[in-house]
Formats: C-alpha cells, structure tokens, sequence
C-alpha cells in the first residue's frame, strides 16, 4: 500500500512522543513492504518543499513555512496557501492509498479537503486534547487545573489571554476580553469538526481517551482504541534485581510543570539520607524557569538530573533501577513510558490519573498515589524501600507489552478496510 503520515512536526527538528511514534510506525510500515511518505510543516524564512529519505526508506517532505509563533500555530487552522499547495503537490507525487493523520497543529484544517476531493480515506490518532482543547492538554493556563473541556469557549478564550498575558502584569490583565475572544475558539471547532468527522476511524491510545473525547461529543461509534506499541531493543540489557541499600528510582519524559516532576523531587525531599538515589532523565533547557526552581528546591543528596537519554541508552538505564516514578499533574493519554518500564522488569509508581490509572494495576505491577500529593508518594516510596520483597512481587506481576508489531498489525488492518 501507498501511505502517507501527516503529522505537525518530525525529527529531527522535533523529537517529542508523537513525532518519534510517526517516525516508528513509519519506518516500521516500510519494512513490511509498504510505500510510506511523511508530511510535516518545518520553520524557515523562504517557503518551499524539501524532501529526503530516511535509512528506513520513509520519504520524509518537509513544507518549509514562516517560524511559527503560538498565534501563528492558532491562526493556521483557518487556512495556509503555502502548506496546502505543498500538501497538493506531495499527494501527486505519492498517491496515497491511505492517509493517516497524527496531528494538524499548525497545519491547515483545509489540508483534509484535499484528501477528500481525491478520494484518499484517512484516519486520525487522538494523541492528545488538541482537537477540543487549543492549549491541548485540558489544563488551564489560568490556574494549571484540570479542564473539563470548552463551556461555551468562554473558559477557552480566558485560557488563551492567560497565556498571551503572561508575563505583562498577570492573568487578570486580559481575561475581561473572554467573551470577545470565544467567537473565534468558537469558530476553531467548528472548523475541526468536518477533519475528525470525515475520518473513517478515529484512533484512541486508550480506554481513557476514548471515553473522554466521547463525553466531549465525539462518536463512539467512529473512535477505536488500539493502543500504543514499543519497539524493544534486540537484546534487552539483563535485569538489576531490587537489593538491600539504596532504592534507585527513575523519572523519564519532560522536565515540564504538568509532568509533575516537582512533586517527585519534594517527595524525595523528605526520605530519610542514605534511602534513595533519584535519576531524572529528560531534556533541561525546554523549560529552564522551571529547571532552575527544580534544582534550587532537590535538597536531598541523592537527587541527579542526568539530562536527555536516546532510546538505546534508555534501556542500559532503566534496568538500573527498582521503580520508575510518572507524576504527572495532566492527563497522560498513553504513557508509553509505563510500558517500557513494564518491558524491562520495572515498576512502577504512578498518579491516580488519565491513562495511567489504566495502564498501572496497583499491588500487582505497581502503586498508584493522588495526583500531586507528595506526601502520599514518599510514603509509597518509604514502603518499596522498607520492604523490597515488595518490589519483587511488583516484579513478577508485569505483562507482557503491547508491542509496536503488534500495533502495525491493527494498524495495516485498518489502513485495508477503512
């Protein structure tokens, strides 16, 4: 089959969870036989359309376009001639089968037109809220809650002026103007909504977002939850079972405020000084204000921020440890950090939260705390250090995982019978 993938960003100008997923299933695809194109929107002064091919034999176009600002990224949903006649032009030169989009951040709605005025079915993974939600994580820039979704946009047009008003006097500056703003929030969906109904299938990594975007308003009928799947490493590195000393625990992903990582380290904070050795693993400088804060609050000595890790370093450290720790204060959508730890014998510590609730199943493949509670995770890490019997039964309790050949699988399935 003929597949092209359209996606917001790829690497290697941007290496985060929805772009390596792209370049996975991607590289993956054509392995099987498959004739595989990717199309993401790239920052550059002069417009124009590069293409290259990766190892994997993918070929990757890149529609170069004006840096996108976050006003920018917003105003794009309602229209880009330069990335729609690009898009025109890689569809003539691909001819996609089937089209598969990952996500349209930045990227025109109107994209979608295309598709249909040829015929081309696509499908549409639900990687994170951006469909309902602008910010994408339904978490208010307001007041950094849980959002349970757009009540007449007026919540959506605060959150927006929020941000915008950062850093120039506070919140409060601009979030009179909300009514204002809804209309055009408003007008966002209404321009979504056609891309996610014409789709011939909706993807959700999980239970949890399925029934979300449901109660959202999506169909259930068009939203299928075919989760997620891992590339494991040929040999994994052998397994450092739990010891007597030190209970070494690990964090990897963002180093951001709704991942929650300031709630790990305040935990840690309070353990006893020769309990626990804390290895945060993930990229320092996407968010320094908050790095800086992290690193002036980790008292405890046994606290290391170690910096990114790629993926082949990423098992060498994790079969160190005895428990990875997800914290997030957001709702996780599929957590995929869960199931690498679960395929290197790890397990883990997790909110009460989203797709984590659903992936981690408390006393058998780990723990799960209140979301943001610190004092409640210290005492379950108190508990794994005091008793490391425990961890081993944690151990023992963990699944195999959902495999990404398994997930290409259900996927070429979907991509036969749209």
């Amino acid at each position: 089959m003929r597949i092209l993938h359209v996606v917001h960003q790829y690497p290697p100008d941007f290496v985060g969870g929805t772009e390596l997923y792209t370049q996975q299933l991607a590289a993956q695809l054509a392995t099987r036989g498959h004739d595989v194109s990717v199309f993401f929107r790239r920052d550059g002064e002069e417009t124009c359309l590069e293409g290259w091919r990766e190892g994997s034999g993918v070929r990757v176009w890149a529609a170069v376009s004006r840096p996108a600002t976050p006003t920018r990224r917003f105003l794009a949903t309602f229209g880009d001639q330069t990335l729609t006649a690009a898009l025109a032009q890689v569809l003539g030169d691909s001819r996609p089968d089937v089209a598969h989009v990952q996500h349209l951040m930045g990227l025109p709605a109107g994209l979608i037109s295309l598709l249909r005025q040829q015929g081309i079915p696509y499908l549409v993974t639900l990687h994170d809220f951006w469909w309902v939600c602008a910010n994408a994580q339904l978490v208010t820039n307001y007041s950094q809650a849980i959002c349970a979704g757009p009540r007449l946009w007026l919540n959506c047009a605060r959150c927006a002026l929020a941000r915008a008003s950062a850093g120039r006097g506070g919140q409060d500056v601009l979030w009179p103007l909300s009514p204002a703003l809804a209309p055009l929030l408003a007008a966002r969906a209404a321009r979504l909504r056609p891309v996610w109904q014409g789709a011939s299938r909706l993807i959700a990594p999980t239970r949890f977002v399925r029934d979300l975007y449901v109660g959202l308003g999506l169909p259930a009928s068009l939203i299928q939850v075919v989760p997620h799947g891992i590339a494991l490493p040929p040999h994994m590195p052998p397994r450092t079972r739990p010891a007597a000393g030190r209970l070494q625990v690990g964090y990897v992903g963002g180093i951001s405020w709704q991942k929650g990582v300031h709630v790990l380290v305040e935990a840690v904070n309070g353990m006893p000084a020769d309990s626990i050795n804390l290895s945060i693993f993930g990229d320092l400088t996407t968010f320094p204000d908050y790095v800086h804060d992290l690193q002036a609050m980790a008292q405890h000595q046994g606290i290391h921020f170690r910096g990114p890790v790629d993926r082949q370093q990423l098992w060498t450290e994790l079969v160190h440890l005895d428990v990875l720790v997800v914290p997030s204060l957001w709702y996780e959508t599929a957590a995929l950090v869960v199931q690498e730890a679960f395929a290197a014998g790890i397990p883990v510590l997790a909110s009460n939260l989203g797709a984590l609730a659903e992936r981690v199943r408390p006393g058998v493949d780990g723990l799960l705390f209140p979301p943001g509670d610190s004092a409640a995770l210290r005492a379950a890490l108190l508990e794994l250090w005091r008793t490391p019997e425990k961890l081993v039964q944690l151990s023992l309790g963990i699944q195999p995982v959902h495999t990404i050949a398994r997930h290409v699988d259900e996927l070429e399935a979907l991509y036969r019978h749209p």
